[in-house]
């Protein structure tokens, strides 16, 4: 056994330990249901983890997190977070986060192919033809980079919106509102980027389905 495999596995002891000694029926109230106000939809980075940005406690926080935090609408996976979220849970909220510095990002912006993932990452280079004549005005490639960020979280904002299972919430008149953040890796704070929809009216005629 390494030493860190063995560290993580004490830590986890300890933990155990720090919050019982502070609540005793921590984890059975805990282990009863969960009943989280917002869905997150963030990147896999591991340095951006959705609980402590925004101060949130265990079980206050439902989480789908991929490389560049997606939307795409053929992914099961992220497609069957959102219909349990939306539709068990009733989350009022979904926040799609991305953060400044993001690889994927970065990776889409060249032409290194680094594996599999080109397949996940042409997926953002899609994003990037959309809006290459603005992005390719900007000089400066620090700049250019976190438009792009930027960009790219309001348009899985925009993809959200348009999936029929937050059509069909909305149709339902269930609350439920879709947000845009960024956040700072070097600075801790998030940007939200005034992306917000509560209803498909102000999309194009052509996604608002009849349901």
């Amino acid at each position: 056994m390494t030493d860190f495999y063995k560290k993580i596995l004490d830590n986890n002891k300890e933990w155990v330990e720090k919050i019982i000694s502070e609540d005793p029926n921590y984890f059975a109230d805990l282990a009863k249901e969960q009943t989280p106000p917002l869905l997150w939809i963030g990147c896999s980075d591991s340095r951006v983890p959705a609980n402590e940005i925004i101060g949130a406690k265990a079980g206050e926080v439902f989480v789908h997190r991929n490389i560049a935090n997606m939307v795409v609408h053929s992914d099961m996976n992220m497609l069957s977070v959102l219909d349990y979220a939306v539709n068990v849970l009733k989350v009022k909220h979904v926040i799609v986060c991305g953060h400044y510095g993001c690889g994927g990002v970065k990776a889409a912006m060249g032409n290194q192919s680094i594996g599999i993932i080109d397949n996940w990452i042409r997926h953002i280079k899609d994003v990037y033809r959309l809006h290459d004549t603005y992005l390719d005005s900007i000089e400066d490639e620090s700049e250019r980079f976190n438009k792009f960020v930027e960009i790219n979280t309001k348009e899985q904002v925009f993809d959200l919106s348009k999936t029929s299972i937050v059509q069909a919430a909305w149709k339902k008149g269930q609350e439920l509102t879709l947000h845009g953040w960024v956040y700072g890796l070097n600075s801790g704070f998030v940007t939200d980027l005034n992306v917000n929809f509560s209803s498909n009216k102000d999309l194009d005629e052509v996604y608002q389905l009849k349901l």
